[in-house]
């Protein structure tokens, strides 16, 4: 019992020393002033979607991206229909998208479609055409100064910027409410405290923009992981390139409500950052050494805790294991591990709670239901620990997710009031 005791005690440490350093981003984005932007020069920007099967919700994204205020003049929209068996492409291309479309069931997932969308536009447009490239998944819908806000930070020197990612579904379950939580404390309390700290912020899935020069540097788009945002960020970030961030630049994205799917999801991301680990794990532990701490800040956010919490899971089930099988007593071993989840589920609800407050606005749910989802979001998030073990043992495939929720801008504003 005490040897098991200073096993979980030795792993807290380790968590600790892994990832206290993100509570001083909390004071940092709260207080810290945001630096003047320079000056202000239209760009020309290509939007990329790569779609399967998203018929029910891509023309809300187009019409969205119709609806800026930046200019569309200046904007051009390519959706990669990727082997789709619905009307995905002729929806898209009635809301005014340029469509291709790809069918392809061995290389499969965002980053092989992603590839062959961009080959597709270098052949059909004269080289550098378009300044810069954003991304975005079908089932988004973006805030009406999206493109001008990234426009701005891309003037102020940033080749890649991620953006505020919000949910268009926060309130139809525990599920969604989870999910989006933690986006909304990863754009608030990790990318926007990194980029006023002057660290590099991390791509998250959809809503980012990266330049030409960014595209011709990485010699065109080679990320095929189960986590390619992931990948482009690390890749970029141990070359020497920092991430930007938009706080003004505002995204709506759906988010899974079924645990299946959840499931799913983020087994695939537990597999994608152990991937992305083993490709540039020696690259960021060197970038470490030299005293870069974007590489630090990235391989916590990559590796440790799936491999903390394996440890701490299969230590405390081996030692419940030998307990019983020797006639001990399993009573302290079943207390100590309930004050480890009961410590754990209190850090959790401290960060879902003071994202709730700080974002209250942004949250557009009842007031009940913010509140309700502060506390199931510690359960939302102690499920990745069976998702993590799965994901070392189990062969993991990108699979789609099926999106429905058709819902604009202005409608879902008022959903805070229904």
């Amino acid at each position: 019992m005490e040897t098991l005791l200073t096993i979980n005690f030795i792993i807290a440490a380790v968590f600790f020393v892994c990832y206290s350093y993100q509570f001083f981003y909390i004071p940092a984005a709260l207080f810290k002033k945001e630096p003047p932007h320079k000056p202000e020069e239209r760009h020309r920007f290509a939007v990329l979607v790569c779609a399967r099967n998203e018929e029910k919700v891509i023309a809300q994204l187009i019409k969205s991206i119709h609806a800026q205020n930046y200019g569309m003049e200046n904007v051009r929209i390519f959706v990669m229909a990727d082997n789709c068996t619905d009307n995905t492409a002729r929806a898209a291309r009635n809301a005014g998208a340029i469509v291709y479309k790809r069918f392809d069931l061995e290389r499969v997932g965002k980053g092989y479609a992603l590839e062959a969308l961009l080959e597709h536009i270098n052949e059909d447009f004269p080289k550098g055409y378009f300044d810069g490239y954003f991304v975005f998944d079908a089932d988004n819908v973006l805030d009406e100064n999206y493109i001008s806000e990234m426009n701005r930070t891309f003037c102020d020197g940033y080749q890649i910027i991620t953006s505020y990612r919000n949910s268009k579904n926060y309130g139809d379950n525990w599920i969604s409410a989870g999910y989006s939580l933690w986006f909304l404390r990863e754009s608030r309390f990790l990318n926007h405290a990194r980029a006023l700290l002057g660290t590099s912020c991390a791509v998250s899935g959809t809503g980012f923009f990266f330049s030409r020069e960014i595209y011709e540097k990485c010699g065109g788009w080679p990320f095929h992981l189960l986590t390619e945002d992931i990948e482009f960020t690390v890749h970029n970030i141990v070359n020497g390139e920092k991430v930007g961030f938009c706080k003004n630049a505002v995204l709506y994205d759906e988010q899974p409500t079924l645990f299946r799917q959840s499931w799913r999801q983020r087994m695939r991301w537990a597999k994608g950052y152990l991937q992305v680990f083993g490709k540039y794990g020696i690259k960021l532990i060197k970038g470490i050494f030299r005293g870069d701490f974007s590489c630090f800040d990235m391989t916590m956010a990559i590796m440790p805790a799936v491999v903390l919490t394996t440890v701490c899971a299969a230590i405390n089930a081996a030692s419940s294991v030998m307990t019983l099988a020797a006639g001990g007593d399993i009573l302290p071993i079943i207390l100590s591990l309930g004050e480890s989840i009961l410590n754990v589920y209190l850090t959790l609800f401290a960060v879902g709670a003071i994202t709730t407050a700080t974002e209250w606005k942004q949250i557009h749910t009842s007031p009940l239901k913010k509140i309700f989802y502060s506390f199931t979001f510690p359960l939302f998030m102690l499920t990745y620990i069976p998702i993590s073990l799965s994901a070392l043992f189990m062969k993991v495939e990108w699979k789609p997710i099926a999106h429905t929720v058709n819902i604009s801008v202005s409608e879902l504003k008022k959903k805070e009031s229904a």
